[in-house]
């Protein structure tokens, strides 16, 4: 493959920006993630663009162009410039002077070549012309055609330069690798003698790694790999992937969603809130899952996604298929509505906890009768 030609590409919006660029006599290139999905026929979300102008000569640029220039990362060399609602992240030619393990100070080059040794993995090392030719300075075409995911030059450096990269290492696997080429033996010797430096790291971008991995097509042969490392241990102590590629199984084979949450709740790391930077509505949901109550009934109290996640859960963890009564159990309970309010009882009840727990009794009821019960019934 040598060339690309996709949307994005082809938009008069990008460009524009290329010509911004190319016609002051500056290179520029795609780069990263919207070459690489590209190759692999998937959605591009963020297009990077590398470039020999400096920063302040991109912001020159800009204002020429009259489009807006945010210097986002202007002391790494990136300027953000937006053209009919698109970001365009324009990043300077760099290369690392020093790093700490989390942050790196760059000195900016002419470069190609310099630009490339300095990224995380070969596939992530591909450029691309405004006319789509591929420009492959580290020879990384073959292995990102072939879903093979390696680390540039020595492993071990590339990830002492940023210890994130353990953590990205396994979720390029799960999202871009073809499992049955294997993982690559000299990637993951190389993470599992750097788990050190897995304390540096911030449980923002530790969780922010996790939501992507495990929401990633087939996440098991990842997270084995990370067990079998000591990764898993380290983020997630409790953690156990062995039902995961059961619960993917049984997701593929009932036309079910990905969901990251469901995933997390059978590699037994429910109890994550500490490890991992959640919302407090996943949070929230997370704490509800596994009531161990019948799955209509968990379809009404807490809406059906939450029994369906449960049924998933449990069905993987009994190694069984998901009941066929499954779903419109689930259904009918999501739809049903309790048929008394406080108003009906009123009249012999006054408002207090004794009310509410009448209530309670005739809803329990109701739920138990399958729903069945109407407001005469229940009265």
């Amino acid at each position: 493959m040598k060339t690309i030609s996709e949307n994005w590409l082809s938009d008069p919006a990008t460009g524009a920006v290329f010509a911004m660029l190319e016609d002051a006599g500056f290179k520029a290139y795609a780069v990263g993630g919207c070459v690489r999905n590209s190759v692999f026929g998937v959605a591009v979300s963020d297009i990077d663009i590398a470039t020999d102008a400096h920063p302040d000569q991109v912001m020159e640029l800009a204002r020429t162009a009259d489009l807006k220039a945010i210097p986002t990362g202007i002391e790494h060399g990136t300027i953000t410039v937006i053209n009919a609602g698109t970001p365009y992240e324009i990043t300077t030619f760099r290369r690392d002077i020093d790093t700490d393990g989390r942050h790196a100070k760059v000195r900016f080059s002419n470069d190609i070549i310099q630009d490339a040794r300095r990224r995380d993995f070969t596939m992530n090392a591909l450029y691309c012309t405004a006319l789509g030719q591929i420009i492959d300075p580290l020879n990384g075409i073959d292995d990102t055609i072939n879903r093979r995911l390696k680390f540039i030059g020595t492993p071990e450096k590339r990830i002492q330069e940023d210890y994130l990269r353990i953590l990205r290492f396994f979720r390029f696997y799960a999202q871009y690798c073809d499992p049955s080429n294997g993982i690559d033996a000299d990637g993951l010797a190389a993470c599992a003698s750097n788990l050190d430096g897995l304390a540096t790291l911030s449980i923002e971008r530790i969780t922010s790694e996790m939501k992507k991995l495990l929401s990633a097509d087939n996440p098991a042969p990842a997270m084995a790999a990370m067990a079998k490392s000591g990764v898993l241990m380290r983020i997630l102590p409790n953690a156990d992937p062995q039902f995961l590629g059961v619960l993917v199984a049984l997701e593929q084979a009932n036309n079910i969603k990905p969901d990251w949450l469901r995933r997390l709740v059978v590699i037994g790391a429910k109890g994550a809130g500490q490890a991992l930077r959640l919302s407090k509505a996943e949070a929230k949901y997370l704490a509800k899952q596994g009531q161990n109550l019948p799955a209509s009934e968990t379809a009404y109290r807490f809406g059906a996604d939450m029994a369906i996640n449960d049924a998933l859960v449990l069905a993987a963890t009994l190694g069984t298929n998901l009941p066929p009564e499954s779903m419109d159990q689930i259904a009918l309970g999501a739809a049903a509505k309790f048929p008394v309010t406080a108003t009906d009882l009123m009249s012999e009840i006054p408002p207090g906890p004794k009310l509410g727990a009448k209530l309670r009794q005739l809803e329990n009821r109701w739920i138990k009768s399958g729903f069945t019960l109407d407001k005469s019934d229940l009265l």
